[in-house]
């Protein structure tokens, strides 16, 4: 097949993360793969003041930013500037696939010539900075529709009437993340991915930890972000942060912590739990995206209501006081879930949907 993927800027984020994946592993099976995507924009100033009064920090522009693109054999073609992808950006295909509800509006108005039009979702991009309604009419388009979680499936259907919605459940790349057999930590630790956005809810996260600690003194933090650290949200005393870690430093940070937290108010899947699970990391998250599809509370971490901060630390609480043995059993059913659905399982299930939406089309 020949495959192209419209992308929004290339970053360090988990949904370029998945595109790359993707694009690699279709290459490898000896499909044509194209990755077009706009260069990221310049940040209002507007934005950036916003930015720097909520204590967020001022936003700084950089000339090349890093991407998972980063060394990839993966024909990346970035455009010229931040625009509309059109008909003279995107070779003729059998599929083109639009990655972010902006980029279905290219898509949809592309030629038929550049192929079957696909959207692959991977969050319902209802956000209050985004123009909403733009948004919510991207799923009423003419595209057939990939998403990543059991949530966002039931989503199209429920909000938009689409019940023919192909899902494709994200993996984790345990020849990246893995961790030898351990016991529980000397020093009760947990860990954090540490972010700016509001959805991503640091904020929960901080205050279950606030509440944790008062149960169980000497309670460390590690988190890790391609943000620093905000007066917004400022991290507790006894905190080990890392920013922007190399990517094969990654596994080691989820490997030094007992239990991962994730207070997150809306998430399409989210990588993090499952890379820490396959670091032999347990996961205790608030009901979110792919987290209630991999987490069985009490098994390999718990889940918790959305924005409940109380129960996300009693949960966490929990974890830590487990004895070794039942700790260890946790630890050992977080890495079985990670690893009994692959990338190349993914992949599959992809392959056969363009496939479908290739016929369909025609």
């Amino acid at each position: 097949m020949r495959i192209t993927f419209i992308s929004p800027p290339v970053s360090l984020g988990g949904g370029t993360r998945v595109i790359k994946i993707h694009a690699q592993n279709l290459m490898r099976r000896g499909h044509l793969v194209r990755v077009v995507s706009p260069p990221r924009p310049k940040t209002p100033v507007d934005r950036k003041l916003k930015s720097w009064l909520k204590g967020r920090g001022w936003p700084v522009d950089l000339q090349t930013p890093k991407s998972h693109f980063d060394g990839s054999d993966v024909d990346l073609h970035i455009l010229d500037r931040y625009r509309p992808v059109t008909d003279l950006d995107v070779p003729d295909a059998d599929i083109v696939i639009a990655t972010w509800w902006e980029t279905a509006e290219w898509v949809n108005a592309l030629g038929s010539s550049k192929g079957a039009k696909a959207h692959f979702i991977q969050h319902h991009e209802v956000f209050d900075y985004l123009p909403v309604e733009r948004v919510k009419t991207t799923w009423r388009l003419s595209l057939h529709r990939i998403t990543i979680s059991k949530w966002l499936v039931e989503l199209a259907a429920r909000e938009y009437g689409d019940q023919n919605v192909w899902l494709v459940p994200n993996s984790v790349d345990t020849n990246q993340f893995h961790a030898p057999k351990r016991g529980r930590r000397a020093q009760p630790t947990v860990g954090l991915l540490y972010s700016t956005v509001s959805w991503k809810g640091v904020d929960v996260s901080l205050r279950a930890l606030s509440l944790a600690s008062k149960r169980l003194p000497g309670l460390r933090l590690v988190a890790f972000g391609d943000v620093r650290e905000t007066k917004l949200n400022p991290l507790p005393p006894n905190t080990t942060f890392f920013y922007q870690p190399a990517q094969n430093a990654i596994r080691d940070l989820y490997a030094s912590c007992d239990v991962w937290i994730c207070g997150s108010y809306s998430e399409g899947f989210h990588l993090p739990p499952l890379e820490a699970m396959a670091c032999r990391c347990p996961v205790v998250s608030t009901s979110v995206g792919g987290s209630v599809d991999i987490i069985e509370s009490g098994r390999n971490g718990y889940i918790v209501p959305v924005g409940d901060a109380v129960a996300l630390a009693d949960r966490v609480v929990d974890v830590l006081s487990l004895d070794d043995a039942q700790w260890q059993s946790m630890s050992d059913e977080a890495l079985a879930t990670a690893t009994r659905y692959t990338w190349d399982d993914a992949t599959d299930l992809l392959e056969e949907a363009l496939r479908e939406i290739i016929r369909a089309s025609r």
